[in-house]
């Protein structure tokens, strides 16, 4: 009896010792699901607060003189049948090309820009008898003059050899990067300054540069657009005067704001 009793109190031991286990185990787990609880809503309350920023468009700009000067220089002629007008355009482009290859021009600095034909059913008086087509031949060159002090003697010599269109004259940098540069320099310089004043408006001061972008831009050429459809006729040169190159770019920047 009194073993039987013993194997009870051990069995009941057991069992008790079992529950106190399983109860301590689930108490470690809680803890350590209640503390896991806790970091993830600690780490969800530590955001970050956002940058507050200055975004500016800074203006550069330079002034220089251009190096070369680009022109259209063309034929145009009407005459009753397609084939006497090419034939005739052609002795007349070929000779405005020869007088500017003779005036210094390089061959590689005189590219064809333009070629028509077409026909035309009307003249000075109105619409042509059916019988009756005109047809008009145009052939232009786009010219490079490298020596700017000769502009108006190239165009004057194009005009006495046949040239009877002149238009486009461009003034231009054969290479402006040295320009872009300087240019770039003046837009940081001027985008500083605003970010400064209006940091000083509104009582915060200018921290360092979060990002910086090139707004699309570029040189502004001075432009001198001389047109005639007339021979040439009267002396001297024509007035060509080159002026001076504006070559501009803007830079977008953004400085963090300090408190």
């Amino acid at each position: 009896m009194n073993r039987f009793n013993f194997k009870a109190f051990n069995l009941k031991t057991i069992v008790t010792s079992g529950v106190a286990a399983v109860v301590l185990l689930s108490t470690v787990a809680f803890a350590a699901l209640n503390g896991n609880t806790a970091q993830s809503a600690l780490a969800q309350t530590s955001v970050a607060a956002p940058v507050k920023t200055i975004t500016v468009i800074g203006d550069g700009k330079v002034k220089i003189k251009p190096d070369i000067a680009r022109a259209n220089i063309g034929v145009e002629v009407l005459r009753p049948s397609v084939e006497e007008a090419s034939a005739a355009n052609k002795k007349l482009i070929e000779s405005v090309i020869k007088t500017l290859v003779d005036a210094g021009i390089a061959k590689e600095d005189i590219q064809t820009s333009g070629f028509s034909v077409y026909a035309e059913r009307f003249g000075q008086d109105g619409p042509l008898p059916d019988d009756k087509v005109n047809y008009r031949v145009s052939n232009n060159v786009q010219v490079t003059i490298r020596d700017l002090d000769k502009v108006g003697e190239v165009l004057d010599a194009a005009m006495k050899s046949g040239a009877n269109n002149i238009y486009g004259i461009e003034f231009s940098l054969e290479d402006n990067t040295s320009a872009k540069s300087e240019a770039r320099k003046d837009a940081v310089a001027d985008a500083k300054a605003k970010a400064a004043e209006l940091a000083e408006l509104t009582g915060v001061k200018v921290g360092k540069v979060l990002s910086i972008s090139e707004v699309i831009g570029g040189a502004t050429p001075y432009l001198s657009n001389l047109q005639t459809t007339n021979a040439f006729g009267g002396g001297g040169s024509q007035p060509i005067q080159p002026g001076e190159l504006e070559i501009g770019t803007q830079l977008q920047i953004t400085y963090e704001i300090v408190e």
